[in-house]
């Protein structure tokens, strides 16, 4: 038997059957147990994510699976999060780039066409509500240099739910106004054509300001109206029940925390189903045969013109809808957040959970969310607060607050997304949770040994799927 074969088993036998989903509870439980004893404990928050990564890789039946992640994502979250806000930040700015990442990976996973400018669609949807959901429509004739404040806004709020169909359909459009020009390119060339169109967006969103202003330049647009809450979430007596559960006062700010918090979940819950769907459709079939050989795919009949414009505008839509979402959430946006750098960290997320792959790209997004705004940022504030000590670095014995700004962690966010992605590369290229083809594609040996052991009887057929 091989070693993979013998490793398949091992983990049947602890993870599988009743007893592999009462260890994935009882480590839920566990990690909710720290949770409410530190909310603001950063290891209790990455225990909570391996949780999740836990509950994934169990060999279970999916609706096992989805009880238990359920239970975490919408009970244990929401709870902790009246004691401690930023999680809810946290699982939206999840909810919202594991979104993005998924129609980007529309575009590069399924069908193979590289897009280096796709956050601009990102800005397409954010910039459309951010126009029409502000005052920022009565501010277009006004010279250089005035603001005048309003009483009121030209559209009312409710108008935010009308706006994310918009956002999709706005979104399109410019996935296939970009589709048009690139139909005959690939590889480098096509990199930098979509490059050079999100840099396009960006600069347009930063210079008209004049003589037109629509954009309000540099400055951004604010504030932007938020959807009206339901009333009985704004309940005197449910804001009292929660602030004795909190232990702080809870306000309305507090209850869009939760709302944007669901709504993100629910934005991204539709598109995994969608995207699920896409990937077992016969287009998406069509899409895997462009990105493996477009001139074979031709020649069995795929249509390349229709077929690429749809990936580009499918995944565009994906993200105009969580533009609108993000505009609304900020009540601010300017062109800084729509810049090459976004594009490229939500292909990093893209590749480090596994081109093609649905729920790896997810868990990519996860990992890059949490780096970005929870680990980084946390160990940086913990380095801060050592240095107003007089405590000493141990073994070196050098006081931490001689120790250089310049090593402070948030300085090198990219630098451990590089060291991150060079890693992956060396040893896992096919990404966290690779696709099948493409694990097939890069471990051949192993796919030949899972055959092996499946025809000499050491390995059910159905055991490779725990793997």
């Amino acid at each position: 038997m091989s070693a993979h074969a013998t490793s398949t088993n091992r983990f049947l036998r602890i993870f599988g059957g009743p007893f592999g989903a009462l260890l994935a509870l009882l480590y839920a439980v566990g990690v909710t147990y720290l949770l409410t004893l530190d909310p603001r404990s950063l290891l209790a928050r990455l225990l909570l994510f391996s949780a999740l990564a836990l509950i994934y890789f169990i060999p279970q039946r999916p609706a096992v699976k989805f009880l238990l992640g359920a239970l975490l994502v919408l009970m244990v979250v929401p709870a902790v999060g009246l004691r401690n806000p930023f999680l809810l930040e946290i699982g939206f700015q999840v909810a919202v780039f594991a979104t993005l990442a998924l129609g980007l990976n529309v575009v590069v996973g399924f069908a193979g066409l590289l897009d280096l400018g796709y956050i601009a669609f990102f800005a397409v949807g954010a910039y459309l509500w951010a126009f029409f959901g502000s005052q920022q429509i009565w501010h277009i004739d006004e010279p250089p240099g005035t603001f005048t404040v309003y009483a009121t806004f030209p559209f009312p709020a409710w108008w935010f739910w009308l706006f994310i169909p918009l956002g999709i359909l706005a979104a399109a459009g410019m996935g296939i106004i970009l589709g048009f020009p690139v139909l005959r390119l690939r590889g480098d060339y096509l990199a930098i054509v979509t490059l050079g169109f999100g840099e396009v967006i960006r600069v347009l969103a930063n210079n008209l300001d004049k003589p037109i202003n629509l954009t309000n330049g540099p400055q951004g647009i604010t504030p932007i109206q938020r959807p009206p809450l339901p009333e009985f979430l704004t309940n005197p007596a449910l804001l009292a029940t929660l602030s004795q559960w909190a232990g702080r006062p809870i306000n309305a700010n507090d209850i869009y925390g939760f709302f944007f918090y669901f709504l993100g979940l629910l934005i991204l819950g539709v598109t995994i189903i969608i995207a699920r769907r896409l990937d077992r459709s016969k287009l998406g079939r069509s899409w895997t045969a462009i990105r493996e050989d477009d001139v074979a795919a031709v020649a069995m009949g795929v249509p390349l013109r229709r077929t690429k414009l749809t990936a580009f505008a499918i995944g565009a839509a994906f993200s105009g809808a969580m533009g609108v979402l993000y505009a609304a959430n900020r009540t601010f946006v300017s062109p800084e957040t729509f810049s090459l750098t976004a594009s490229i960290s939500i292909l990093v997320m893209v590749i480090l959970g596994g081109l093609g792959s649905i729920p790896g790209v997810v868990m990519g997004a996860a990992v890059v969310t949490l780096l970005n705004i929870d680990i980084l940022q946390s160990l940086s504030l913990q380095l801060s607060s050592l240095r107003q000590g007089a405590d000493s670095i141990p073994l070196l014995g050098i006081p931490w607050k001689n120790l250089p700004t310049q090593l402070d962690p948030a300085r090198y966010q990219r630098f451990f997304f590089g060291l991150l992605l060079i890693l992956m590369m060396i040893f896992r290229p096919e990404g966290m949770v690779p696709a099948e083809r493409a694990r097939l594609e890069l471990h051949e040996d192993e796919g030949e040994a899972i055959l092996n052991a499946e025809i000499e009887g050491d390995i059910a057929p159905d055991e490779k799927l725990a793997d």
